[in-house]
């Protein structure tokens, strides 16, 4: 069972990519979509990820931030990340609290679910239907 519309976001601080620190607090003011993915260079996962890749000035343009979460490690999402040319941050949950905390946990790795929060930390869209090849669309007509 996700987290339900209207519910606050669960707080979180982890790493990215880049072994930065990053927090949802970070975003105050603007709208995330935080998307959590099993895991990096996977046939559905890349599609996802190119999904976003291909989209991504559409979300800069509505002052959206995308932030992938999956429970691979910095050095996965690194390679990831730079093999696909994603122009967006990728979460480290290695230890799986966030999976958990945004219950998407699916026994080791997080199930594919999107969660739009809008910039006061409420979710306002939850996607667990997910086409990997048209997502990053079907979010922004999810809010349009």
């Amino acid at each position: 069972m996700t987290l339900s519309v209207g519910s606050t976001a669960p707080a979180f601080t982890t790493i990215d990519d880049q072994g930065n620190n990053v927090s949802l607090a970070d975003f105050q003011g603007k709208m995330v979509v935080l998307y959590f993915y099993p895991k990096d260079d996977t046939p559905g996962c890349t599609k996802q990820a190119q999904s976003f890749r291909d989209s991504i000035s559409e979300y800069q343009d509505k002052d959206m931030v995308v932030l992938g979460v999956s429970m691979d490690d910095q050095a996965s999402h690194q390679q990831f990340k730079e093999k696909y040319s994603l122009p967006f941050t990728l979460l480290v949950d290695s230890d799986g609290t966030m999976t958990k905390a945004y219950d998407v946990d699916g026994g080791g790795h997080a199930k594919r679910v999107t969660y739009i929060i809008d910039g006061n930390g409420k979710i306002t869209h939850v996607d667990d239907k997910v086409n990997t090849g048209t997502h990053a669309a079907d979010v922004l007509s999810s809010i349009a």
